[in-house]
């Protein structure tokens, strides 16, 4: 029974619930009250009879004591016992009206024994056998003389019993009444809290397998208090982080598609070329020699190609993952030394591009990956040879600013589109959307830069204009890592 009456408390709405919980704490409020209540007026009323019993006593023992009657000194209802102890043994004289006594005097005659071994007044009540309760009180009217009266205390019970009935009725009127107009405002106040328990249902029903996925539905309204208008905000911020994550989550699963789609592109052009030309190997072994060797050439750079591709898939998946497996094997190396180096490959690969370096009166220490940085300042420089045309200047400037090493390399070519800036960094990007190989190569070697010199705790920064791109190396002297500036670099994938 008890294990029925939780479950079905348990089913109960909180609503409910807590009027009910306010119904049984104020139902007992109401029994303490009422008890002390109830014990209150009923000793009030006794000390009331008590008081009556001793003054009439007063008046009937001096009329006792004079006339030796109790002729006009009595009360309705009440008893009276007269007893001779003079030997030490009650004896009660002749009543002056056999109304006087009730039916059993025996507790009158064991209260005037008792009161004539303790020499002072007694009360006590107690259930006369006809008549009802009580309150008897016994006195010494003169020595050896004993007057025991009683009062009926049918009228203090009365008005104890009244009292309670109004007490219960009023009470139970006032529950009632609390357990109602309590459980609408409790209804009311809650409301909220339901509404927030709807959103969620709504948000629950949500698609959120969706790429493109939000979550529309909030909670609105300004009732409910302080406790509930922070529960509010709180389930709203959740919904705010919840819609964040799901648009991350799709920009990340659009970015892996572009990648696969890019990566597969990027790949299937040079092993569609290998398989060609194994092809035309296999069809012209037995032809002249100069043709097979011409064939093989062009397998060997294809495949070199292809092996250039997958070492900065590598690369990148290696730096993405550089909480695991660091790809960097830093030592303290003269950046000055590594930036003259790659101007002279390019000088030497570049000839139609004039190059013009700035490195300083000496030697520039820096704790890095020389090899690393040295291919972060080669697909620099290669990316301003591709992207302009052939006389365009490019310069190399190397500085010191604020315990950072900067390294800016410059052109002065037609400069990239304010809509492409922002996304030269992402990996397989191209400016040139025909993807023509004369105008660029994989799209990863920015990306590459990007990710190495945020591997060394540095930056790359873009401004480029008609006639003026510059890209700014930082790179953090101190070691510690630099902080992240807001620009192009920022949105690297």
């Amino acid at each position: 029974m008890i294990a029925r009456l939780r479950r079905a408390y348990r089913g109960m709405r909180l609503g409910t619930r807590l009027a009910l919980g306010l119904g049984a704490l104020s139902l007992v409020v109401f029994a303490v009250v009422g008890t002390a209540l109830t014990t209150y007026m009923r000793d009030y009323l006794s000390a009331q009879l008590d008081t009556q019993l001793a003054q009439a006593q007063i008046a009937q023992s001096k009329s006792i004591a004079d006339y030796g009657t109790l002729s006009g000194k009595k009360y309705y209802s009440w008893f009276y016992a007269v007893y001779d102890v003079s030997d030490g043994t009650p004896e009660l004289r002749r009543p002056e009206d056999p109304a006087d006594l009730p039916e059993d005097v025996d507790d009158f005659t064991a209260l005037a024994s008792a009161q004539s071994a303790a020499h002072t007044e007694l009360l006590r009540t107690e259930h006369l056998r006809g008549a009802g309760t009580y309150r008897l009180r016994a006195c010494e009217v003169e020595p050896g003389v004993i007057l025991v009266s009683a009062a009926p205390m049918e009228d203090i019970e009365d008005t104890v019993g009244q009292l309670i009935t109004i007490q219960v009725v009023t009470f139970a009127l006032a529950l009632l009444a609390l357990v109602v107009f309590g459980r609408r405002m409790l209804r009311r106040g809650l409301k909220p809290l339901s509404d927030m328990a709807s959103t969620a249902h709504g948000i629950a029903s949500h698609d959120l397998t969706e790429s493109a996925a939000r979550l529309p539905l909030r909670a609105d309204g300004r009732d409910g208090g302080p406790e509930v208008d922070e529960l509010r905000t709180a389930f709203n911020t959740m919904l705010e982080h919840i819609d964040d994550s799901l648009a991350v989550r799709a920009e990340a699963e659009q970015r892996l598609r572009r990648f696969v789609a890019d990566a597969s592109h990027e790949l299937r052009t040079p092993l569609m070329s290998v398989r060609g030309y194994a092809d035309l190997f296999q069809y012209a072994a037995a032809n002249a020699p100069e043709e097979r060797d011409r064939h093989l050439a062009r397998l060997r750079a294809e495949a070199a190609r292809m092996g250039i591709l997958l070492d900065d898939l590598l690369l990148l998946a290696r730096l993405d993952a550089a909480e695991v497996e660091a790809p960097l094997r830093c030592e303290d190396a003269d950046l000055a030394g590594l930036v003259q180096q790659a101007a002279d490959a390019f000088r030497a690969s570049r000839p139609d591009h004039p190059l013009t370096v700035t490195a300083g009166p000496g030697a520039l220490k820096v704790r890095l990956d020389p090899q690393r940085v040295r291919q972060v300042l080669d697909n620099l420089l290669a990316n301003a040879a591709v992207h302009t045309p052939p006389g365009t200047p490019v310069s190399v400037d190397v500085t010191v600013a604020s315990h950072t090493a900067v390294v800016r390399i410059a052109d002065a070519g037609p400069g990239i589109p304010p809509e492409d800036q922002e996304r030269v960094f992402d990996r397989f990007y191209r400016v040139d959307k025909a993807r023509s190989r004369d105008r660029g190569g994989s799209g990863l070697g920015l990306a590459v830069a990007h990710s190495l010199v945020r591997a060394h705790g540095g930056r790359i920064e873009l401004d480029s204009e008609p006639g003026a791109t510059v890209f700014t190396v930082r790179l953090p002297l101190n070691g510690a890592a630099l902080p992240a500036a807001p620009g192009p670099e920022t949105t690297a994938v």
